[in-house]
């Protein structure tokens, strides 16, 4: 009967996480994405996230509402992400 191997040695990807964290600046801890957060009455907040997905289309930005609710009267509190540039 044959011996299955053991899982590969993970020394290399060790240090390729810690090269990435050190290189990495520190700071934020909000990751890559721009973020804005906007307080407008619903059909201006609708108006608003359309313009951001028109201007960065989904697929390339990764644009997204990332949280919203409704506050007093008709108002909408949202905050829209998106990644800095389409690479």
């Amino acid at each position: 009967m044959m011996k299955i191997p053991g899982p590969p040695p993970l020394d290399g990807l060790r240090r390729r996480i810690s090269r990435y964290r050190q290189e990495k600046p520190a700071g934020g801890g909000k990751g890559d994405f721009v973020r804005e957060t906007f307080c407008l009455s619903r059909p201006e907040a609708r108006a608003k996230a359309r313009e951001w997905f028109d201007e960065f289309p989904k697929a390339a930005y990764w644009t997204e509402v990332e949280s919203w609710r409704q506050v007093e009267g008709d108002r909408i509190e949202f905050t829209m992400r998106r990644l800095p540039s389409a690479d």
